[in-house]
């Protein structure tokens, strides 16, 4: 069977797709601002500005549009919306749709000219010169476009039909332009490698052997899970010399502390009420006081001290007055007197005899300054959120995560929403270990699909690891002659391969590689195709070695449980098996597992609601009402 290289490019393409794949996937901020004087009055509805809105998030889709607006068709309305909302930098690019003709009132682009720093002529170029190539009546558009301060700002035609061609004319440039505005100097270095690579792309060294000269044997040892796991492990280190990185404490949730926290000013830094009352004098004892003041929680404490037959009102949380050492529960009191219109009062009695200190929190009771709070290496949860902004902290540094790219391959793959011919499958593990990284707290990129030749693998892995870390590619891991990325990685990038088969069902195919890429290190997680093998793989090897590699101290892998089976379980083949099973808790506290049922590896149903996973040795038999050990990795059902 002779290949026909026609069919398969080797130039730059297969660089640049995939580099638009993962581009694509970093979220920026776009503006849409129409101009029209009759959308403005509501004389007509704006097609083109949800249109264009729509185009941006399909090739976006991780951007957000943060600004729309509609304004007339007058100069100085224009640019003032320009100038307000790039001086404020609520967006990376804004686009105006609209007044770029010869009509009297089109001003967009005198309006964009009067408010930008610096021109973009080769915007403009492409602009004009892609829309002459659609038709010659685009000699008529004048369009200009520019940045002012961190804003990148592009004027489109009204029309709906021209302002999406337009988007479509300049998208693979806007996340690079972006990038070199506001000066993400490690990204920019990334593109530029990329660019230097289109250069000197050349095809895999790998042929296909087909027919009779494939490899029919692995030459890779099969492993047991946990040597697999052992290996991994030993390759991505604990390494306390990691990167790390200061975030928002807003966004901090799921990362790893990366420095102690200590309190810097006591917890309370005031002597604060427990209680709804009033702040007495222990010694004036029972009987009745003259109501002097009230203090409400945040108010500043009183300036005048306290004196003997007297209280003040406080609420909870309010700083006690000088003077006072103690607070008194409005249970424990009688009103008095109060003035004429009821609104105050005047006099209260104190039924109970207070004691020094009662319901007052002292300063530092909570946490006294300089007391360590949190622990480096500990995975932040929403109390450590609280916890930071009780202390004060708006920045936290975190461990740096690794960026993680995933790859399918196969020609029979298409995205979902593209039709499908006789013999293609929407990729559905690309979109699953997406929304499976997101549930433990980890973003990563789609790189694309690869197709099942050389050139397409390599060339997708290559503008992978240009931008990642980590790259999980799923498929092409088996022994069939189009399993070519084992292949790619040893012959392409002078990979190794740790290991290439785990006596396990389902993952039998799993791959892990290392590898040097441009001076970094990298790994490569080769899961199988099938879909619950892809996330059974995912979930014993990739998300654990994740957690591994972001040094966090509090993960200890997946807890057992012992459960009851509430199936009889049957496992036939002479592999373990990881069967997926839900884990629920009722009343008596007792663990009880049932089976998602059949345990295929294509059946991604076996994995919905599943929250655990059983190892059932090879040609082994449990019967339902059985305790055994149950590896949680969700939570619970009740």
């Amino acid at each position: 069977m002779q290949i026909k290289q026609t069919q398969w490019h080797t130039s730059e393409r297969y660089i640049r797709n995939a580099i638009r794949k993962i581009r694509k996937h970093m979220a920026l901020r776009f503006g849409i601002l129409t101009v029209s004087t009759t959308c403005f009055m509501k004389v007509k509805e704006d097609v083109a500005g949800p249109k264009l809105e729509a185009e941006i998030s399909e090739t976006f889709p991780d951007s957000k549009v943060t600004f729309k607006r509609i304004v007339s068709d007058d100069e100085q309305s224009i640019a003032e919306e320009l100038k307000n909302v790039s001086d404020a930098d609520l967006c990376d690019v804004i686009f105006t749709v609209g007044g770029t003709g010869f009509a009297p009132s089109d001003v967009t682009p005198e309006a964009t000219r009067a408010v930008i720093d610096k021109e973009a002529l080769g915007l403009e170029l492409a602009l004009i010169s892609r829309s002459l190539a659609m038709t010659e009546m685009a000699m008529l558009s004048r369009l200009a476009c520019g940045i002012r301060k961190k804003t990148i700002i592009l004027n489109f035609p009204g029309s709906t039909k021209a302002a999406i061609e337009c988007f479509g004319f300049i998208k693979s440039s806007l996340v690079h332009a972006v990038e070199l505005v506001r000066q993400r100097n490690e990204r920019v270095a990334d593109t530029h490698r990329a660019i230097q690579q289109n250069n000197e792309f050349t095809e895999s060294k790998v042929k296909i052997q087909v027919g009779a000269l494939r490899h029919r044997k692995s030459p890779y040892d099969m492993i047991s899970v946990q040597v697999a796991q052992d290996i991994i492990f030993g390759k991505m280190k604990f390494c306390e010399n990691a990167e790390t990185e200061v975030v928002s404490v807003t966004q901090a949730l799921e990362r790893v502390l990366a420095e102690d926290i200590s309190a810097i000013d006591p917890i309370p830094p005031f002597p604060a009420s427990i209680k709804d009352g009033y702040a007495v004098i222990t010694s004036d004892g029972v009987g009745q006081r003259a109501v002097k003041a009230a203090m409400a929680a945040g108010d500043e404490p009183a300036k005048s001290v306290l004196h003997s037959g007297e209280v003040i009102r406080i609420s909870t949380g309010a700083a006690v007055p000088a003077g006072a050492d103690a607070v008194v529960q409005i249970e424990d009191t009688t009103l008095i007197a109060a003035s004429e219109n009821g609104s105050e009062e005047k006099i209260i009695k104190i039924n109970v005899a207070p004691t020094v200190g009662q319901d007052i929190r002292p300063i530092g009771s909570d946490i006294h300054a300089g007391t360590l709070v949190l622990k480096k290496y500990n995975r932040i949860t929403a109390a450590y959120v609280g916890v930071l902004a009780t202390l004060g902290f708006t920045k936290v540094r975190v461990i740096k995560r690794p960026t993680i790219g995933i790859i399918s391959t196969g020609n029979e793959l298409r995205n979902a929403g593209e039709t499908l011919k006789p013999g293609e499958i929407r990729d559905s593990n690309k979109v699953t270990l997406l929304t499976l990284l997101k549930s433990f707290g980890y973003d990563a990129g789609d790189c694309g699909i690869a197709r099942d030749h050389p050139n397409a693998v390599k060339a997708t892995v290559e503008a992978a690891l240009i931008q990642n870390d980590i790259i999980i590619s799923t498929g092409g891991v088996s022994m069939g002659e189009y399993d070519l990325l084992k292949q790619v990685l040893i012959e392409d990038f002078h990979a190794t391969i740790e290991f290439a088969r785990v006596n396990m069902k389902p993952g039998k195919p799993t791959v892990f590689a290392t590898l040097t890429h441009q001076g970094k290190k990298k790994y490569v997680f080769g899961l199988p195709g099938n879909p619950v093998s892809c996330c059974v793989t995912s979930l014993l090897f990739v998300i654990p070695a994740l957690k591994r590699i972001e040094l966090d101290a509090s993960f200890k892998f997946w807890p057992l449980l012992p459960v009851k089976l509430e199936n009889r379980i049957v496992n036939n083949d002479i592999r373990p098996e990881y069967v997926r099973v839900n884990i629920f808790q009722n009343t008596s506290l007792e663990f009880r597992a049932v089976s998602t049922g059949n345990q295929i590896s294509s059946r991604l149903n076996s994995m919905v609601d599943a929250n655990g996973l059983l190892l059932v040795p090879g040609k082994t038999t449990w019967e339902a009402g059985s305790v055994r050990a149950v590896h949680l990795f969700g939570q619970l059902h009740t």
